[in-house]
């Protein structure tokens, strides 16, 4: 990434999903593939992110690029797409189903060149094992709420979930929802679409 990145003196990370301008109504956003729905919800993001602040307009090429980064999350567990709960109920149902058994991640960024309209994106699923979870925990949890408010109902990088997993398949910050290396790899590519 270096040496792409020395042909810019700077330029700017807008990280879009954190932005709350870019809250869209997920739940009017369906696809029946896990793939086809983080990519679709991230481009949504994306687009409403430009249209918000009149980035739909090409800039020009020259200016310092910005690249604005959109990305979503669902866990998959049992065949079944796991997004944020919607009620207590569900985060137990979700977390209890990961008992024993496993979950995918299954993420999508998006990288948009604010400068050129160019956009480039990809995939990262990892593949999470677990141990029993007890049901003692998964009251607890269920119970304080923290942990169960993101896409499949338990933040498995918090500590008090950490020895529940047995193995993990791929890397804890693609669990987190921004794969770096997929992210860094779109950011290059975006910049080389700067110099083109």
């Amino acid at each position: 990434m270096a040496s792409i990145l020395n042909n810019f003196q700077s330029f700017m990370i807008i990280l879009g999903s954190s932005s709350p301008t870019a809250d869209i109504d997920e739940k009017a956003i369906r696809r029946d593939k896990p793939e086809e729905l983080v990519k679709a919800l991230a481009e949504a993001k994306a687009l409403k992110l430009k249209l918000h602040d009149g980035s739909g307009e090409n800039r020009n090429s020259r200016d310092q690029p910005i690249l604005l980064i959109t990305s979503d999350q669902v866990k998959v567990s049992k065949g079944i797409i796991r997004e944020r709960p919607r009620r207590t109920e569900e985060a137990r149902e979700f977390i209890n189903a990961y008992s024993g058994d496993r979950a995918f991640a299954v993420n999508y960024v998006l990288v948009t060149n604010l400068n050129t309209g160019a956009t480039k994106g990809g995939w990262d699923i990892s593949e999470i094992h677990f141990h029993h979870i007890p049901d003692a925990f998964i009251q607890e949890v269920v119970k304080e709420g923290g942990m169960t408010c993101v896409a499949g109902s338990l933040r498995l990088i918090h500590p008090s979930a950490l020895p529940l997993i047995k193995e993990l398949v791929g890397t804890a910050d693609s669990v987190r929802g921004l794969p770096r290396e997929l992210t860094e790899k779109l950011i290059r590519e975006s910049l080389e679409s700067n110099l083109a």
